[in-house]
């Protein structure tokens, strides 16, 4: 038997995604009958065709069908390993402030996964509301910061637009009762300047049914039925939905997340963990 080896893998891969042997062959950086030889050599291992040959291009047989998360795994993989054999390892404590927003979905298995390329790096996270944010920043007490900024500050370095949007369970449907059960922040200016104006600019009667201080417990009140809540656009959890202008709800912000940074101290590892919150928005960044 053929061993499943990387190069058989990555252009398996490239036939797969591209449908075409010659576009597979320039991805990969071979030729049209190099990645062909390749191919016949992965069936003939496994025994079983893996592409069905067609008038323009080739498609997956149920058994290429089967094969195709495996190879998409191990590449990445290899790449994953290959990438932090080349990486200078860090070290230092780098600290950084993170909103509430973000602290069960995007930054965890950035953070997680910096912290395992990089285990003599020291991080130390803080997670709050964005004015504690910047006040550590000016107090040294962080070094990164991702924040909410809806001044739109020229120079900030904008992570992506995640707007804040109301959010109502499908199953209990809150948003039809009068006067409207909202979720707030107990100590937040943030909700009575955006949130609860929002609703009083439309003319929405509402009364405050949950209040907390985590988003984190804002989804929970409303998967369970117990109000309408603000959250950002990328939280919205399974079971619920946005409440948009045909429901006579507004578009409560379209703050920018940003990266602010301590200008007192800079390091590879603060550049390093830098770099990672990047990769971890750039999927609600767009193209």
């Amino acid at each position: 038997m053929i061993p499943l080896d990387s190069d058989l893998m990555r252009s398996f891969l490239a036939v797969a995604e591209t449908g075409s042997v010659t576009l597979a062959a320039d991805r990969v950086g071979r030729t049209q009958s190099a990645v062909s030889m390749q191919i016949r050599r992965l069936e003939e291992s496994l025994g079983q065709p893996l592409f069905l040959r067609q008038p323009r291009g080739v498609a997956l047989t149920p058994r290429g069908e089967q094969l195709l998360p495996y190879a998409r795994r191990v590449t990445s993989l290899l790449d994953e390993a290959a990438v932090a054999l080349r990486e200078k390892p860090l070290d230092g404590p780098v600290r950084i402030g993170i909103p509430d927003e973000y602290a069960e979905t995007v930054l965890p298995r950035a953070l997680a996964a910096f912290s395992e390329r990089h285990p003599a790096v020291e991080v130390t996270v803080r997670c709050d509301f964005s004015a504690p944010q910047t006040l550590a920043l000016e107090a040294d007490q962080i070094d990164l910061a991702v924040i909410y900024d809806s001044s739109n500050t020229s120079g900030e370095e904008v992570l992506c637009i995640d707007p804040t949007v109301w959010v109502t369970s499908i199953q209990h449907e809150q948003h039809l009762q009068t006067p409207l059960p909202i979720g707030i922040y107990s100590r937040s200016d943030w909700c009575r300047d955006f949130a609860r104006r929002s609703l009083d600019q439309q003319g929405i009667r509402w009364r405050a049914a949950f209040e907390c201080d985590t988003s984190g417990s804002l989804r929970i009140a409303v998967r369970a039925g117990l109000a309408v809540s603000p959250l950002s656009r990328s939280t919205i959890p399974q079971g619920c939905r946005e409440l948009t202008e045909a429901d006579g709800f507004p578009m409560i912000d379209r703050a920018r997340v940003v990266l602010r940074r301590n200008p007192r101290g800079s390091s590879a590892a603060i550049e390093g963990l830098a770099q990672t919150v990047r990769e971890a928005f750039r999927p609600l960044a767009g193209p």
